[in-house]
């Protein structure tokens, strides 16, 4: 190890970067489409065994549920290295998952179905967050009494070569008392 190096880095350090790489992405909405992928793909091949009972859920439709599992794991893992695309993705999300209703068995027996749809819709309705705006200083504005209670000259604007000047009166009815009007 050399003199420059910061040692190992800790839990936390690891777990204070997911969490920022995880605010910058629909990162819910991936996992639950790629969680519904997964009972899609799945089921199908799958073998249930019951004592010495063996059900297979294998049916014709294998081939098409393993291709929709395997397009919403895609779709998912889409969401979170390419959120610039996360609407296409949420549709496609979407349509998937309806579609896995006839030809998937039930849409994974509703498991994937309805993670699927979940996935979607919090992909479509995720947007980036807004910057944090920088505080803005206040100044007083223009025409106000100073520190010292007395409006200097400064304070006011020039008047334009073709205004008449009158010194009783500070601006025009725009400008009088720093644009606010009041009722008399």
């Amino acid at each position: 190890m050399s003199a420059e190096s910061t040692g190992s880095r800790g839990f936390t350090y690891w777990q204070l970067r997911f969490r920022a790489w995880r605010g910058n992405r629909p990162f819910w909405a991936g996992l639950f489409t790629v969680l519904g992928g997964i009972p899609i793909a799945y089921l199908p091949y799958a073998d249930l065994r019951l004592g010495n009972l063996t059900i297979a859920m294998a049916t014709t439709a294998g081939a098409g549920s393993l291709i929709i599992g395997v397009l919403l794991m895609t779709l998912g893992l889409t969401m979170w290295f390419h959120s610039v695309v996360r609407v296409f993705a949420g549709v496609a999300t979407i349509i998937l998952g309806l579609i896995s209703l006839p030809v998937a068995n039930i849409g994974g027996f509703l498991i994937g179905f309805l993670l699927s749809l979940v996935g979607g819709a919090l992909s479509i309705s995720w947007a980036p967050a807004q910057p944090a705006a920088e505080p803005v200083e206040r100044s007083e504005p223009e025409g106000t009494p100073g520190p010292d209670g007395d409006a200097s000259d400064s304070d006011f604007p020039e008047p334009r070569a073709d205004e008449q000047y009158d010194p009783n009166v500070t601006g025009t009815t725009a400008h009088a008392n720093g644009g606010r009007n009041s009722a008399g």
